[in-house]
């Protein structure tokens, strides 16, 4: 599928042109339409839209002329400018459908001329932030060497960028456009999650019973329901303010028992799935230059000293060595589980010559093996695999290196006892979406400075490769994005680089009727969702009044949201005379990733040096195109390409960060996560190539 950006553009400003012009029309010709105020409204409205649309098609034409010259290859077309172009249409075509429809219905006694509106207002005001972004975005061509998506010499850029995004307006985003440049299969489940995170944020760290929280999460989402506006108001508030504890809590509110227990149930059944410790012991492996030689590797270490290591293998085939004794040694439970081996209708199957090792997202701060088990169980059916994930420390309280240590420790473990695992680890390949596809990068990273094999490929979703704020056109996305804002992006970053300013307690896992209560929150919200549409169909007219004050006071806000915080951006963005994007007034405080950990290469390898990446494996990486990370996928996959090392980059369109945990809500969704599945199967099908081969880039495109 062609991306929009490749669309005639002047056709799109054409048509939304022509849309305005047969409102305004209708609307301002002589009529005994009841609508008065409401009229007046969507004139102010679409000549706003009209100006826009004219200030934005040069900026659009001069963007597409050259955004090709960022791409990886001709194949690949992705990057950030690309993308922004690509969500503008969105919003353009959103807004031409909405005015064709109103041009269309304005005279029917059923038209609800409040609701759309309100509608149009909202999109006017997207449009409006869209057009200081793709000014953004003309800054960064003009201040960046050519070719180059990040600039990593001018902190300038950067600081600039952060403070644009802490003044300006962004609930439009997360209100009646939420998603818009999403599939639209997406948006019911973003409009859950938008919802839930707020009502969540409301009673989070009240003391309160279960089901009393419960209760009150689901009356609480009623109103966010029925008022979009104060929806979008509410989730900026809470993307701005509230603390990284609220974040990890949150996220992890899929580990609890009974949202896994509801993804088991309609996941793939295994037979083997179960959880392990490894004791801090020391590991000797045979050099890759050497085997008659071996090299020691320590237990992880930092911070505290040495600690276990805990893991999960899934099966989908019982295998030999998974019922062994002395794996059920290393089991979490006790006694250990008793395994399908027992059943007399399992029989065991040989060794898998692979092994994939797994490391999961979740920004260094959430999440574990167990609320990434939805796709785990479906990659060991489709491949025929075990699969060992690694349950890595988290940060604030963990902060590198400790997970990386956790996570190369794990994978020296799985190479010498892969009999254990039910592999005999002929092709081993390393898999891991965000924060998990750095991990996977920086483990083989360590592996080639170790000197140990390393591994024979790796598969990374949408890694992080540049651990910054740095500015990009692809980070631009974290001011419209509701699962990747830039202040809970740094907040995760500076919390992994141990610059996290706050004093956090350990994280206790608790069984209590708190934790049940959040959880059945989440799950009465997401029950909450599927009558949403019908109830704002019915209740929106009965929001006619406050909606029309709402209105009334808009221009006086917007001016004032314009004006409050000018004095505070003097000197940081020059925008075109007479223009100025909406500003907040509720402001982000974004603490700078400035730490010197963010420049190790272990940490940001896409400012490794040569000489520690050169003899990497053959890495795939699939990234999304809506994906605020985008630019890191692009510029490390160029990078690795320029040094001869083979690499493959594939872009899927329409889907946000973290598709791989939504692989079961969308056709979309799915389609990207067979891509994942078929870059592992690459991995373990693939030749053993001789050195000479290896330097030899690949370009494989879906």
């Amino acid at each position: 599928m062609r991306v929009a950006s490749d669309m005639d553009y002047k056709v799109v400003f054409a048509a939304l042109e022509t849309v305005c012009e047969d409102n305004v029309s209708a609307l301002c010709g002589p009529s005994d339409l009841p609508y008065g105020t409401v009229a007046k409204r969507l004139v102010t409205c679409l000549r706003e839209i009209q100006e826009h649309g004219r200030a934005l098609e040069p900026v659009v034409a001069s963007l597409t002329a050259i955004y090709h010259h960022y791409d990886f290859d001709v194949e690949t077309p992705g990057n950030g400018y690309r993308t922004l172009v690509k969500v503008l249409h969105a919003c353009l075509l959103h807004i031409i459908h909405k005015g064709r429809y109103i041009a269309a219905n304005y005279n029917s006694a059923f038209f609800r001329a409040e609701h759309n509106a309100s509608e149009m207002e909202a999109y006017c005001s997207a449009l409006c932030q869209l057009r200081a972004l793709l000014h953004l975005a003309q800054q960064l061509i003009n201040d960046n060497d050519y070719g180059q998506l990040y600039s990593q010499q001018d902190g300038d850029l950067s600081r600039r960028f952060v403070q644009e995004y802490s003044t300006m307006h962004k609930a439009c985003f997360y209100g009646r456009c939420l998603g818009f440049q999403f599939s639209p299969t997406l948006r019911p489940f973003l409009q859950t999650v938008v919802i839930s995170m707020i009502s969540y944020g409301e009673t989070f760290g009240k003391q309160q019973s279960g089901f009393g929280m419960a209760a009150l999460s689901l009356l609480t989402s009623g109103k966010y329901i029925i008022d979009p506006e104060l929806r979008g108001i509410e989730f900026e508030r809470i993307t701005q303010n509230l603390d990284l504890q609220f974040w990890k809590s949150f996220w992890n509110l899929t580990e609890s028992g009974l949202i896994t227990g509801l993804n088991r149930i309609a996941s793939n059944p295994v037979q083997l799935n179960f959880t392990l410790t490894l004791p801090p012991v020391f590991l000797r492996l045979p050099l890759a230059s050497d085997p008659s030689l071996t090299a020691t590797v320590s237990p992880p270490i930092a911070h505290w000293g040495p600690g276990p290591v805990q893991m999960r293998l899934i099966s989908y085939e019982l295998r030999e060595g998974q019922d062994s004794e002395e794996l059920q040694a290393f089991s979490r439970i006790d006694p250990p589980p008793v395994t399908a081996s027992h059943l007399p209708w399992v029989q065991k199957q040989p060794r898998s010559p692979w092994l994939l090792i797994h490391f999961h997202g979740g920004g260094f701060v959430a999440q574990t093996s167990r609320s990434h088990e939805n796709y785990l169980r479906i990659w060991s059916k489709e491949l025929n695999v075990p699969v060992l994930s690694v349950d890595y420390s988290l940060s604030p309280e963990a902060p590198f290196p400790r997970a990386l240590e956790e996570c190369f420790y794990a994978y020296c473990w799985a190479l010498n006892n892969c009999h254990l695992l039910g592999s005999t680890a002929e092709r081993v390949c390393l898999a891991g979406d965000s924060a998990g596809g750095n991990l996977c990068i920086t483990v083989s990273m360590k592996a080639m400075s170790t000197g140990i094999r390393v591994p024979d490929g790796i598969m990374a979703a949408y890694p992080a490769t540049l651990l910054t704020t740095a500015a990009s056109p692809s980070r631009l996305l974290t001011l419209i994005d509701p699962l990747l804002p830039l202040g809970v992006l740094a907040k995760c970053l500076n919390a992994y680089a141990g610059a996290d300013c706050q004093v956090v307690q350990p994280a206790v896992v608790s069984g209590s009727l708190s934790t049940l209560g959040r959880d059945t929150a989440m799950l009465l919200s997401d029950l909450t969702q599927g009558a949403s549409n019908w109830i704002q169909s019915f209740l929106d007219p009965m929001l006619s009044s406050a909606g029309v004050a709402r209105s009334m006071s808009r221009s006086h806000s917007s001016e004032t949201r314009r004006t409050s915080t000018r004095t505070s951006t003097e000197n940081t963005v020059d925008y075109p005379q007479g223009f100025e994007p909406l500003r907040s007034e509720c402001l982000a405080v974004v603490h700078p990733t400035s730490s010197p950990v963010f420049t190790n290469p272990f940490v940001s390898p896409l400012l490794a040096p040569n000489h520690l990446l050169r003899g990497l494996p053959p890495v795939y990486i699939v990234a999304s195109a809506l994906d605020a990370l985008l630019d890191d996928s692009v510029m490390f996959a160029k990078k690795l390409r320029d040094m001869g090392q083979p690499v493959s980059l594939t872009v899927v369109e329409d889907l946000p960060h973290g598709f791989l945990s939504l692989s079961q809500l969308a056709k979309e969704t799915e389609v990207a996560a067979e891509i994942c599945v078929a870059r592992i199967r690459q991995v373990f099908e693939q030749e053993k190539p001789t050195p000479a081969l290896r330097k030899r880039p690949m370009r494989e495109v879906t």
